[in-house]
């Protein structure tokens, strides 16, 4: 009577409790079950659970967790039923009629005796810690497939219990030269920039900014990164510091490629034999000189900064200054422009200038190199004198020789070839000529008073010494030479059609 008492005391005890508790008699019939365990198996009453083990057996189908730590041994409820006592089993529950969601338990067991010391009743105490478990395996998952390399590092013993595939790549640790280590043996704040401060902070649990630092790994020796660490609670409440990492290699390199660029650019400007000038876009102002334009305009190359070409005067003429940064903020480049400057020894110099516009610094820079003409226009200026003075009087002179001096007073522009008459009579040149102002045959004929037969045929042999056959090809010819003027040809022709001959009508 007493022992009935004190059963209906304590079912009445654990009734109200949270923990799930299921009473186990000892013949194994299932004697009662709390609420809270009925709803962490997914049941309502008792029955359901089942009325023996054998039943429950039957109805459920219960895992350890950690299948590797308990390999081979019993099931939790049969432990009980042996008269072990074990604390904190993990087990994974599911229906064995069903595919349903499997359910984390954490079992404790106790054994309770009768008064003369014979195991009488057994329980099983339980706890659903299904949502802990999903939410570890939801971090462990966004863990593991995070790129960004990534330790967690344990504060109450600063030791690493979790590390992702992006760490062990970037380092070339194994996971198990990483996991259970310290910080102090994996130091991942070696060499930081505020390492005594990172230290500070990680042991009082709180942010690390991000720094760099450089780690020592044994595939590269070390390697440079950005280390920053961000406090965390593991599931289960564990206090612990997530550190992720930015590798520096690429940028390293590429500062390391980019200084050995500056020094070549630096050496092949110095060295170049002409004079080459990087100026500020801004302002035109002087940033470096070579040695080659210290030489030509006269000033030191320590003192480039000081010498500003707008303010001392190095553009001789004002409005070709305006032509060329006109040119260059349009185009972004200029090529054989030709000006005039001063030096510093207010000498006034002709130069051809090739520039482009080059960002040094994240700065806006026009690199400019220039090439004295001086003494070949006052070649050319003298040349043109002397052919002047020899054509004031001609009449020594064929007019082929008239004409080629006349090409070199005046040369047809750089980009239009200069006409060569070798090898033309002197009525094919006057038909050529024609033809490039656009006339035809009867035009011709009509202005040199020739028979439209021949003009054809000295047609035919101009067409021959080009090695041309089309009219059109004759007038490109001709015009890029300069004997036609495209613009003119309306005008050329109704001057020639209005022209008289001046010859009678040949019959050659």
């Amino acid at each position: 009577m007493v022992e009935q008492i004190n059963r209906e005391q304590l079912q009445q005890i654990i009734a109200g409790l949270s923990d799930g508790v299921i009473l186990i008699a000892s013949d194994q019939r299932l004697t009662y079950a709390n609420e809270a365990a009925l709803a962490m198996y997914g049941v309502a009453r008792l029955e359901d659970l089942g009325s023996d083990i054998d039943a429950f057996r039957h109805r459920f189908i219960v895992r350890y967790r950690d299948r590797q730590a308990h390999k081979g041994e019993h099931p939790p409820i049969e432990r009980v039923m042996a008269g072990e006592v074990f604390r904190d089993v993990l087990v994974e529950v599911a229906r064995a009629d069903s595919a349903g969601r499997r359910r984390v338990h954490q079992i404790r067991s106790l054994v309770l005796n009768s008064s003369d010391g014979v195991p009488h009743c057994l329980v099983l105490l339980l706890q659903d810690v299904t949502d802990r478990f999903e939410a570890e395996n939801r971090f462990e998952r966004a863990f593991a497939a995070n790129p960004a390399p990534a330790v967690v590092c344990r504060l109450s013993d600063l030791r690493y219990v979790k590390v992702n595939k992006g760490f062990l790549n970037l380092t070339g640790f194994a996971r198990e030269e990483v996991l259970g280590r310290t910080v102090y043996e994996v130091d991942v704040l070696r060499e930081a920039e505020r390492r005594d401060r990172a230290m500070a902070r990680l042991h009082e649990g709180r942010t690390i900014p991000q720094m760099e630092a450089c780690l020592r790994v044994p595939v590269d020796a070390e390697k440079h990164v950005i280390v920053a660490g961000h406090p965390i609670e593991m599931p289960g409440g564990i206090p612990c510091m997530l550190f992720t990492f930015a590798d520096l290699e690429d940028r390293t390199k590429a500062e390391a490629a980019l200084r050995q660029s500056e020094e070549r650019f630096a050496k092949a400007f110095q060295l170049a034999p002409v004079p080459t000038a990087l100026v500020q876009l801004e302002g035109f102002r002087l940033i470096a000189v070579n040695d080659a334009f210290a030489a030509t305009f006269g000033c030191r190359v320590e003192d480039a900064e000081r010498f500003r070409p707008t303010a001392a005067g190095l553009w001789a003429e004002a409005d070709a200054e305006r032509r060329f940064a006109r040119i260059i903020a349009e185009t972004g480049r200029v090529r054989g422009f030709e000006a005039r400057f001063r030096s510093s020894r207010s000498e006034v110099l002709d130069c051809l200038v090739s520039a482009e516009r080059v960002t040094i610094a994240a700065e806006d820079c026009t690199l400019c190199s220039f090439q004295d003409i001086s003494a070949r226009k006052r070649s050319e200026s003298e040349l043109v004198q002397a052919i002047e003075a020899v054509m004031a009087d001609a009449s020594w002179f064929s007019q082929e020789v008239i004409e080629r001096l006349a090409t070199l007073r005046r040369p047809p522009p750089a980009d239009r070839p200069a006409a060569q008459f070798d090898g033309f009579t002197a009525r094919e040149r006057e038909v050529l000529v024609l033809i490039g102002r656009g006339a035809t045959d009867e035009e011709i004929g009509s202005a040199l008073g020739l028979a439209r037969n021949t003009v054809r045929n000295h047609v035919a042999a101009i067409y021959r010494k080009l090695g041309v056959n089309r009219r059109s090809a004759v007038v490109v010819w001709a015009r890029e030479r300069g004997l036609g003027d495209p613009s003119e040809t309306g005008a050329k022709r109704r001057k020639i059609s209005r022209k008289k001959p001046v010859h009678p009508v040949q019959k050659d």
